[in-house]
């Protein structure tokens, strides 16, 4: 599977609270074709759009998402942290979520988190939702976690889903960990990836993408080795170069 070269990371997490419909809105208004997000589960399974394992950074709330229900978050507000304009801003469950890719038009990368010891039952759940919600006229999605339980997981509830394994520097057997996993993409962080890693993971056939790529000049660096996609908070500064593919 083909990503778009640039994706935006969080929805467009620099220009709107990050995980949210709203920022979902925000990197299609900027021409994305592609964005990545997180899903958790709650206390009661429901996959819903969060970053961290607890609520108190994004939200007006606190405490793990595992340890509150998916009806609690009714009225929580998970945009106003960002800015006045975005205060109501929900916490998306991952069906709102994709129902507002279908009519937006969007792509998606969806990043499974989950506790230590959780990322079965999280890959599980969320490849099951992902399998029965995506929208039929959508380019196929991409499921990607740095937990290897929660892919292995998502791989056998939901077989036809494409995978990839995040990391963050690229470990000397990336290979082995790929073909376990079944999987021939691996995103990766910016640093410290040099030129050497890149051009060894594209030429075995890897999709190589990385993470979180501001910079044009730096953006042009990466796609010189073959990087196939960077994702990136800020697709206003980057769009203007390389077009969504």
């Amino acid at each position: 599977m083909r990503l778009a070269s640039v994706v935006g990371h969080r929805g467009a997490g620099k220009l709107a609270p990050e995980n949210t419909l709203a920022s979902l809105r925000a990197a299609a208004s900027m021409g994305l074709n592609w964005v990545e997000f997180d899903a958790r589960l709650t206390a009661d399974g429901v996959p819903v759009l969060l970053h961290d394992p607890n609520l108190d950074r994004t939200t007006d709330a606190s405490g793990p998402i595992d340890r509150v229900a998916a009806h609690a978050l009714h009225g929580v507000d998970a945009g106003g942290w960002f800015g006045p304009e975005f205060a109501g801003e929900p916490v998306p469950t991952l069906a709102q979520a994709l129902a507002c890719l279908a009519d937006l038009g969007l792509a998606a990368n969806i990043e499974i988190k989950a506790e230590s010891g959780r990322g079965g039952h999280a890959g599980a759940r969320i490849a099951a939702t992902v399998a029965s919600r995506w929208p039929a006229d959508l380019p196929a999605p991409l499921l990607s976690s740095f937990d290897a339980d929660a892919l292995a997981a998502a791989a056998e509830t939901a077989p036809a889903l494409d995978r990839a394994l995040i990391v963050g520097a690229v470990p000397s057997d990336w290979a082995l960990h790929l073909d376990r996993l079944g999987s021939r993409a691996l995103h990766a962080a910016l640093t410290p990836l040099d030129e050497k890693t890149a051009a060894a993971v594209v030429g075995a056939g890897v999709a190589l993408r990385v993470y979180t790529v501001n910079d044009p000049a730096t953006a042009e660096r990466l796609f010189a080795c073959g990087v196939e996609s960077v994702f990136t908070d800020r697709p206003d500064r980057l769009l203007g170069r390389w077009p969504p593919a």
